[in-house]
C-alpha cells in the first residue's frame, strides 16, 4: 500500500490532483507580527489602515509567488495556510495542505523523495517531491488524504476498522506485534518452524537428557520439558481442538523422527510446518524462552511472601 494520510482539504482546493510535484514547507504562512512585547501602531486615519493592510497582502502574494515559481501543483506546510495564501494558490490550481505536524512532514518527505524547506529563495537547491496522485477521499465518515505511487515507498498508512474502540485496539496491538517480529527478522533472518514444533522438539531433547542426569536437577529439567510441551496444547485449546489428541499425536510423530512437523489450525490435525509454510522468527522465540526462563527462575528464588493480616470485620457483616 504505497500511500500515505494526513489531514481534510480546505473547501477552495482542487481534490485531486495527478502526477504531483509536492512542495514540502514548515514556513507561516500568515502576516508577520512586530515581535516587541508592548508595540502598537498608530495612525491618523482609516486610509492609513487600508495601507498597512494592503502592504501585508502584497508580502504574502510575494511569498506565494516564490513558492510558486518552484514548479510544484501541491503545497504541504507544517504550519497553518491562511485564507488570502489558500485562494491564491487555489486561482492557480494548486492544492494546499496544511497542519501536517514535524512527525508528518518528515514521514511525507520520506515518502516522496523530497526536501523540507523553509526560505524559497533559490529554487534550483529544492527537490521536490513526487507521486501519481494526490486526492480527498472519505474513509466512514471522515475525510482524508490520500497519496497514491509515492516515489520513494519508504512510508506507507495502514486504516484499521472495527466495530468498537476494543476491537481496534487489540487490531493494533496485534498489527504492532507483528511489525516488530517482522523488524527483528530483518535484523536476524533465520526462522524456525512453528505450530508448535520447536517447543515440541526441544522438550524431547531434554527428556532425553533426563535420562542422563542425576539427582534433583532432573526434575527440574523434566519439569521444564513439561512446560515447554504446554504451548502446543495452548495452540490446539484456542483453535477449539482437542489439545490432548494433538499432542499426543504430535509427539509420537516427533519420536518417529519427523521433526518438522506441527499443529495445522485450518484443518484440525498435525503436518508438515516446512510444507505449510509455517514458521517463526528465530529472535522472536529465543526472546519469548528467555523470558519466560528468568521469570521462572525469579520466582524460584523467592524465600517467602510477607503478607498483611485481613482486616477484622466487624460482628453482623
Amino acid at each position: 500500500m504505497d500511500s500515505f494520510w494526513t489531514n481534510p482539504l480546505a473547501s477552495v482546493n482542487p481534490k485531486k490532483v495527478t502526477n504531483a510535484k509536492i512542495l514540502i514547507a514548515n514556513t507561516s504562512m500568515d502576516t508577520d507580527k512586530i515581535k516587541i512585547y508592548g508595540s502598537r501602531v498608530k495612525v491618523d486615519s482609516m486610509t492609513k489602515v487600508a495601507e498597512i493592510e494592503e502592504a501585508e497582502k502584497n508580502k504574502m502574494r510575494q511569498k506565494c509567488d516564490k513558492i510558486m515559481n518552484h514548479g510544484c501543483n501541491v503545497f504541504i506546510n507544517r504550519q497553518l495556510i491562511y485564507n488570502l495564501p489558500e485562494t491564491i494558490f487555489a486561482e492557480k490550481g494548486i492544492m494546499a495542505i496544511e497542519h501536517a505536524d514535524f512527525d508528518g512532514v518528515e514521514r511525507l518527505a520520506a515518502v516522496t523523495g523530497g526536501d523540507v524547506v523553509s526560505t524559497f529563495d533559490h529554487p534550483e537547491l529544492v527537490t521536490l517531491g513526487e507521486c501519481e496522485v494526490v486526492e480527498e477521499i472519505m474513509i466512514g465518515e471522515d475525510k482524508v488524504i490520500r497519496l497514491g505511487g509515492c516515489k520513494s515507498g519508504e512510508a506507507c498508512s495502514i486504516v484499521l476498522r472495527g466495530a468498537s474502540s476494543h476491537v481496534l485496539d487489540e487490531a493494533e496491538r496485534s498489527l504492532h506485534d507483528a511489525l516488530c517480529i517482522l523488524q527483528a527478522t530483518v535484523k536476524e533472518p533465520r526462522s524456525i518452524c512453528g505450530g508448535g514444533c520447536t517447543e515440541t522438539l526441544m522438550a524431547q531433547a531434554i527428556d532425553r537428557e533426563v535420562e542422563n542426569t542425576p539427582g534433583k536437577k532432573a526434575l527440574a529439567m523434566a519439569a521444564y520439558a513439561r512446560a515447554l510441551r504446554q504451548m502446543p496444547s495452548i495452540i490446539a485449546d484456542n483453535g477449539g481442538y482437542d489439545s490432548a489428541e494433538l499432542v499426543t499425536q504430535l509427539r509420537a510423530k516427533h519420536a518417529a523422527g519427523h521433526s518438522t512437523y506441527g499443529l495445522d489450525m485450518y484443518n484440525g490435525t498435525i503436518a508438515d510446518m516446512t510444507t505449510l509454510g509455517v514458521t517463526e522468527s528465530y529472535k522472536s522465540k529465543y526472546q519469548v524462552l528467555m523470558s519466560a526462563s528468568e521469570a521462572a527462575e525469579m520466582i524460584l528464588r523467592v524465600d517467602d511472601i510477607i503478607k498483611c493480616a485481613p482486616r477484622q470485620r466487624e460482628q453482623g457483616y
